[in-house]
């Protein structure tokens, strides 16, 4: 840090949006998918430093690094079937199932006869449309409603942890051997949580106290949800991986001197308004205002009425509205939810003092001390209404009381970011399927996919609350779902599964199909299970527009599932609610959900929780016990963490036969001085993309599909395509993932004109996988760049979504190009002179 970035902070009116300045972090957070590349350079930098003649033990990380196991999950299994075959990322489960030294099958523990008995707590496996409720999580006491006698662990969590360590025992021996190595890294075993809802429950500090040196803590991280803990006053935003590898090496974080708009929240929202629609009702109008490239901080008396888990939520939404971050100060109500995670009454005295000190502690009664910002933009609460969110992208609001309509309309329009373009005289089709020994009605807009997810709500026990009381009176009712919908229920930590069972909700999202799958990263990153081959059949033989509803922040098309076109994101109990109504094509203010017993209609208003209801579990509920088991639970492990064996060695010994770890290429020419750039002559164009080529395009994080580049890769490996896993677990692995690089089957390359990974290799004239054709150009000695509209890389930080171009489109001596036009005038500079009076006018 350097006077001249003092001073330009200091004089940030008429600096900002045009000066860069460093920031410092006070600590990094990795998730396993970019977590790994990242601990894997630091493996191959200490053999570059032994190389090179150095000492490999003086190669660590210099900033703190907490590393989480959260997104090797995948669901193997489910309540509505417990899956024989493998998941789209395939496995061995043979092989899974012997690895870990816990056993599988749950405990039953015997009904003790009760008057009062509803219904029994010891079957074996439970159904959907059973008379009985379903086994929950071990060491998180469960207790039947009927009985008040705790129930063991689901089958589901029990086998998708153990084929998730079956899986990726290589990835997390690696993972053990990083922190043993490496000082600064402490690594977060499977099983414990998210990333993001770790660092809110455990990991965050508020403030760091360092040798009688007090300063705010802050943290940057290789996963777009980093941005949560902005509702917890501490600064903290996703970040690529080798920018994360600059902090982790002592290195800054270089951003331009950002505007900071003030938001100022006003009034109070109404009952049926969850925090989800608060998000997305904020987000719709953040990006009609603008703040891309900006930080946005709230203020004003409606943020007092919002929870710490109201805050994160909106905190994490705005990648999609384009800021950099979102931050709420810390306030009494910061303080008062720091109580319940367990900091010590000295600590949090300690806390307020500090802050008021210098200045970033927020409080109502002092509305003439709010801080001057660059921009001050104004959102009424009761304006917001119920919303979801797609069919195809986050930002596309649509209003519950909206939704038959809108999606009809969807069917009406040209295939684009809202249409399907499905001809009039098909729009009523009907396809029946037989399932489970029923026959069921499959149409445009039914729903096949509806997950609680772990991306953005489960740390909100609001909605999560709201979610589980709406489907105790849904059971009440006698409503159910259809067996054939994909339901998942993928808490993002223990933490919430402790208080969705001792609240009582849990068995009744369980006989609805919402069985707990496990904890991590699921149907959000494309790891759902595969829909049956009847309603697959179904939507190939209609050309069925079908549906998925998930309570995540990421609905891109294809995402979910392949021939799933239509996905909403919706608060968790609009995700019961549309799956139990089994279509999105439903007015609820109009239509019922379904009939109870006697044939009596029943409204979506007949079952929702009252705001005061939900509160008042809450409080109840949502107490410092929770806090502290979470704590035990990371501090002591699991016992397939504490018994899976690693090295110990200083340079990790790689095994040229693995698949999910290799040596990267990227140290093999490394010099002690670097070499000098060449120019790029004679070049072919690789790819010719559009605008809005997400990270998802470049460097997808799901399946690998059975015919890529990548798959051909592990085939002539002796895998088998059950053992594929995906390409977020194999980001390891260089050589998958630059063959993974433009793989997306969404991939909207104009050399061939419709949706896939090919590209024409232009010398030959042949269509080509992407990877083939750029590892023929290289043969030929011919340097590749690509062209691109406008927003390209936007989405997830991913470090591959870098690399992968990189080595697609090197030979080592040169790189690729990007060109992204901003306005009208640079297109028509394009259109008129090619590329060349693009590049000269615009640089000139």
């Amino acid at each position: 840090m350097k006077k001249e970035d003092v001073m330009n902070i200091l004089d940030w009116k008429t600096k900002q949006s045009n000066v860069e300045v460093p920031f410092f972090p006070a600590r990094v957070l990795l998730q396993d998918f970019t977590g790994i590349p990242a601990m894997v350079d630091f493996a191959a930098m200490r053999e570059a430093v032994k190389t090179l003649g150095g000492d490999p033990k003086k190669v660590h990380p210099a900033c703190p690094t907490d590393l989480t196991v959260d997104h090797s999950l995948q669901i193997d299994f489910s309540k509505c079937a417990i899956q024989n075959a493998p998941n789209p990322g395939g496995g061995d489960l043979q092989k899974a199932g012997k690895l870990s030294p816990l056993k599988v099958q749950p405990k039953k523990l015997p009904c003790r006869g009760q008057t009062a008995c509803r219904g029994s707590c010891d079957s074996g496996e439970l159904g959907r449309n059973s008379g009985t409720f379903s086994s929950q999580i071990e060491n998180t006491p469960i207790l039947c409603p009927f009985h008040l006698q705790p129930v063991p662990e689901p089958e589901t969590v029990l086998k998708n942890q153990e084929v998730e360590f079956g899986r990726n025992r290589e990835r997390l021996q690696f993972f053990k051997w990083s922190s043993r190595v490496f000082k600064n890294v402490a690594v977060i075993p499977p099983g414990t949580g998210m990333a993001h809802q770790v660092n809110l429950e455990y990991l965050s500090r508020v403030v760091f106290e360092e040798k009688d040196l007090l300063f705010p803590d802050s943290v940057v991280g290789t996963d777009s949800h980093v941005t949560m803990v902005n509702g917890l006053g501490i600064l903290g935003w996703g970040v690529g991986g080798i920018e994360t590898e600059a902090v982790m090496l002592g290195l800054p974080v270089s951003l331009t001197l950002p505007e900071v708009v003030g938001c100022e929240l006003t009034g109070s929202s109404n009952p049926f308004v969850t925090s989800i629609d608060v998000v997305l009702g904020i987000t719709k109008h953040l990006r009609q205002v603008g703040v891309a490239g900006k930080f946005v901080e709230f203020f004003g008396s409606g943020v007092s009425q919002l929870s710490i888990a109201d805050r994160t939520t909106i905190a994490n939404m705005c990648p999609e509205y384009g800021a950099i971050l979102s931050f709420f100060p810390v306030d009494n109500v910061t303080l008062k939810h720091l109580v319940h995670t367990g900091f010590s009454k000295a600590k949090l005295e300690s806390m307020e003092t500090y802050l008021k000190a210098v200045k970033l502690f927020r409080n109502d009664q002092n509305s003439s001390g709010e801080p001057e910002y660059s921009q001050v933009i104004q959102i009424n609460l009761n304006s917001i209404v119920p919303s979801v969110s797609g069919p195809k992208r986050p930002q596309d609001r649509v209003a519950v009381t909206d939704m038959k309509s809108d999606f009809q309309a969807c069917l009406n329009e040209k295939v684009g970011f809202k249409g399907f373009q499905i001809a009039a005289e098909k729009q009523k089709d009907i396809v029946s399927i037989h399932y489970e020994g029923s026959e069921y009605k499959l149409s445009h807009g039914s729903v096949v996919i509806a997950a609680v997810i772990s991306c953005t709500n489960n740390c909100n026990p609001s909605v999560m609350l709201a979610a589980g009381l709406l489907a105790k009176k849904a059971v009440e009712a006698g409503l159910h779902v259809k067996p054939y919908i994909r339901t998942s229920l993928s808490p993002g930590g223990g933490m919430v599964t402790q208080y969705l069972s001792s609240s009582g909700v849990l068995p009744y999202l369980s006989k609805l199909g919402f069985e707990i799958v496990g904890y991590g990263c699921s149907t959000c990153v494309g790891n759902t299970a595969p829909l049956s081959e009847a309603v697959l059949n179904a939507v190939k033989q209609g050309d069925l527009v079908t549906c998925g509803i998930l309570s995540g922040n990421k609905n891109f098309e294809g995402r979910l599932c392949d021939c799933v076109r239509a996905n909403y994101l919706a608060s968790p109990p609009l995700v019961v609610a549309y799956a139990i109504a089994g279509t999105v094509n439903i007015d609820f203010q109009t239509e019922p959900l379904g009939t109870d017993p006697t044939g009596k209609n029943i409204y979506l208003n007949d079952i929702w929780p009252s705001r005061e209801e939900v509160h008042r579990v809450e409080e109840e509920h949502v107490i410092l016990s929770m806090f502290k088991a979470l704590k035990e639970k990371i501090e002591m492990g699991n016992k397939r963490w504490n018994s899976l064996e690693a090295p110990d060695s200083v340079l990790f010994p790689w095994d040229l036969k693995s698949t999910y770890i290799r040596c990267p290429s990227f140290f093999d020419k490394l010099t002690k001085e670097p070499a000098a750039l060449l120019p790029i002559e004679n070049a072919h164009v690789l790819l010719y993309l559009g605008d809005s080529v997400t990270t998802d395009h470049i460097s997808p994080a799901g399946s690998i599909a059975r015919n890529s580049a990548a798959a051909k890769y592990l085939t002539n490996r002796g895998l088998t395509p059950r053992e594929f896993n995906s390409y977020g677990a194999r980001r390891g692995n260089d050589a998958v993932m630059t063959r993974g690089t433009f793989a997306n089957i969404k991939l909207f390359n104009k050399f061939i004109g419709k949706p896939a990974p090919k590209t024409i290799h232009f010398p030959s004239g042949q269509t080509l996988d992407v990877f083939e054709a750029a590892e023929l150009y290289q043969r030929e000695g011919i340097p590749l760049i690509i062209l691109a509209g406008k927003k390209y890389g936007s989405g997830n930080s991913r470090d591959w979504a870098a690399k992968g171009p990189y080595l697609l489109t090197s030979t080592g001596k040169v790189f690729s190009v990007i060109a992204s036009f901003e306005n009208d005038v640079e297109i028509t500079l394009y259109k008129h002179g090619g590329l060349l009076n693009f590049v000269s006018r615009k640089f000139s």
